[in-house]
């Protein structure tokens, strides 16, 4: 059976411009992370990219200067990345090209929910790990145990993580897993992924087994990458959350991470396409 293929990074090289393009089939979605030259030419071709794929939604990290540009065209704000580009805002610039990847049919549930985790203090005070579980960072060894522990917790997830090969091509790549074991057996893990050039890094791939989620574990994890990124001078730190997710929304905000967007049908999680809030900490303060 052939496997199915998630997506291609490309670089474009054109006479007026370039760009890290990420051709994401799985979602259904173009990328744009950077770009530098023409805006104008680069427009064209996000649009001839995105017919030709048949993808229903553009995502473009767009500069200050460029916004009122992609505005003219039909793009969107969604959220904002603060200090993504080595310290400078990045705008998430979004274009839909269907009717149904522009609907969302949970938006006030979710901004029920966001309501309710604005709410919450943040905390300053750190969870103790209970007895009998030990965190460390995870190692290529990890690979199978960790794809084991993705397939289980999520049955659909907009990247190939239940695939021990993936996860050691990302790990070979520079990113950072923390793990949870308890009796052998990890039950929690989250990553952090690492922009060298802009020096930012995300926080991602989030996932603890139903029986152990009452121990903060997914708070030990992420202040345990944030320590990690601070020992590389990473300070700008972000993470993309289900908007359905109280509990993730809940640790993201309790950290001290600022709510600062929602992504509208982003990606397939757990059983459908689903909105994505964004949430952004500066690491220089800690």
């Amino acid at each position: 059976m052939a496997v199915k293929k998630y997506f291609d990074h490309i670089q474009l090289k054109e006479k007026t411009f370039t760009a890290e393009v990420t051709l994401d089939y799985f979602n259904k979605r173009l990328k744009i992370d950077d770009y530098r030259g023409d805006v104008g030419s680069l427009l064209v071709v996000i649009n001839e990219l995105i017919q030709t794929n048949c993808f229903t939604k553009g995502i473009v990290k767009v500069r200050n200067e460029h916004l009122h540009i992609f505005l003219q065209h039909g793009f969107m704000l969604e959220a904002v990345f603060q200090k993504m580009f080595n310290g400078s805002d990045a705008y998430c610039m979004c274009k839909y090209y269907d009717d149904s990847r522009y609907a969302s049919n949970n938006w006030i549930e979710e901004d029920k929910i966001l309501t309710a985790v604005q709410k919450l203090e943040d905390s300053d005070l750190r969870p103790q790990l209970p007895d009998g579980y030990i965190v460390r960072k995870a190692t290529h060894a990890d690979a199978n145990h960790l794809a084991k522990l993705y397939a289980t917790v999520f049955e659909i997830y907009p990247t190939p993580l239940n695939d021990p090969n993936y996860i050691t091509k990302i790990i070979n790549n520079g990113t950072i897993f923390f793990v949870v074991e308890h009796q052998a057996e990890i039950v929690s893990a989250a990553s952090a992924e690492i922009n060298q050039e802009y020096n930012n890094a995300e926080l991602t791939d989030c996932a603890t087994l139903t029986q152990h989620r009452k121990f903060g574990l997914m708070k030990i994890l992420l202040l345990q990458l944030e320590q990690e990124l601070i020992n590389h001078n990473i300070y700008c730190a972000y993470s993309i959350a289900r908007a359905l997710s109280y509990g993730m929304n809940a640790v993201l905000k309790q950290l001290g991470y600022s709510y600062t967007g929602r992504l509208k049908n982003n990606c397939y999680i757990f059983d459908k396409l689903e909105d994505m809030n964004v949430w952004v900490k500066d690491l220089s303060s800690n």
